[in-house]
C-alpha cells in the first residue's frame, strides 16, 4: 500500500487538486480562539473522504493572516469538501474572513528521499 505522500504526488494524471487559501482572523475575535478554530477545521478535513492533506500556516508578520495548503484527490472532492457540516460551521461562523485562494495541480512526482 502507498504511503499519503506517495498517492499524493503521484496522482497528477489523475486530477490531484491542490489549494492554497489565504485567511484572516477577524478582529473580532481573540487570536487564541481564531486559531483553535482554524486548526479544529483541519482536522476536521482531514478526516474528509478525498481529503490528502490540510495544513495551517500562521503569518510571522501578522500571527491573524493564515494560510490554508490543501490538497484533495480530485476536483469532485473538492467540491464535496463545500457540502460538508463543518465547512458550512466554518464559512457561517464569521470567524476568519477568505482574503484570496487558488487552485494548482502538482506538475511533477517527488522521490523516496524528498522530505514534505
Amino acid at each position: 500500500m502507498k504511503s499519503n505522500r506517495e498517492q499524493i504526488m503521484n496522482n497528477s494524471a489523475t486530477g490531484t487538486l491542490s489549494i492554497t487559501a489565504e485567511l484572516r482572523i477577524n478582529d473580532t475575535i481573540t487570536l487564541e480562539a481564531g486559531l483553535s478554530a482554524v486548526q479544529d477545521f483541519c482536522d476536521a478535513m482531514n478526516s474528509e473522504v478525498g481529503c490528502h492533506m490540510a495544513l495551517a500556516h500562521q503569518s510571522s508578520e501578522d500571527p491573524r493572516t493564515i494560510t490554508l495548503w490543501e490538497i484533495y484527490q480530485d476536483q469532485t472532492a473538492f467540491e464535496a469538501h463545500f457540502s460538508m457540516p463543518h465547512t458550512q460551521a466554518f464559512i457561517k461562523s464569521g470567524v476568519t474572513e477568505l482574503i484570496k485562494a487558488k487552485q494548482s495541480q502538482p506538475v511533477f512526482s517527488l522521490n523516496q528521499e524528498t522530505k514534505i
